[in-house]
């Protein structure tokens, strides 16, 4: 299985970017798909997830300004990520969970200037 993100870039605060994920391979039972980010100095955290049946689940710190979603049909999954603050700078990774296994992409950057 391999994931290709896309959409990183630099943006000011305040600003918008929508990344996406592109899953390509031996697919045949996703369950969960997720966004995951790593800050400079900082552990990797969850952003969001999105089951297989369709729930959608939020790090706190991104409510209500980052949307999450997936077409199955496609093994694609996006990002949209509004009012963009400093500390949001990272680079993000698109998680893909099948079965045992869990899959990485190689992540995009996103740096939000102030």
């Amino acid at each position: 299985v391999q994931l290709v993100e896309s959409g990183g870039g630099l943006v000011t605060t305040g600003g918008s970017l929508t990344l996406s994920c592109a899953a390509s391979g031996r697919i045949f039972s996703i369950t969960d798909m997720a966004w995951y980010r790593e800050a400079p100095g900082k552990q990797r955290e969850l952003v969001a997830k999105i089951t297989n049946r369709g729930r959608i689940t939020y790090a706190d710190s991104v409510k209500g300004r980052f949307f999450a979603s997936r077409e199955n049909g496609k093994n694609t999954m996006s990002l949209q990520m509004n009012s963009l603050k400093p500390e949001d700078t990272a680079v993000y990774y698109c998680n893909l969970v099948q079965g045992e296994f869990h899959f990485w992409g190689q992540g995009t950057r996103v740096t939000v200037s102030s």
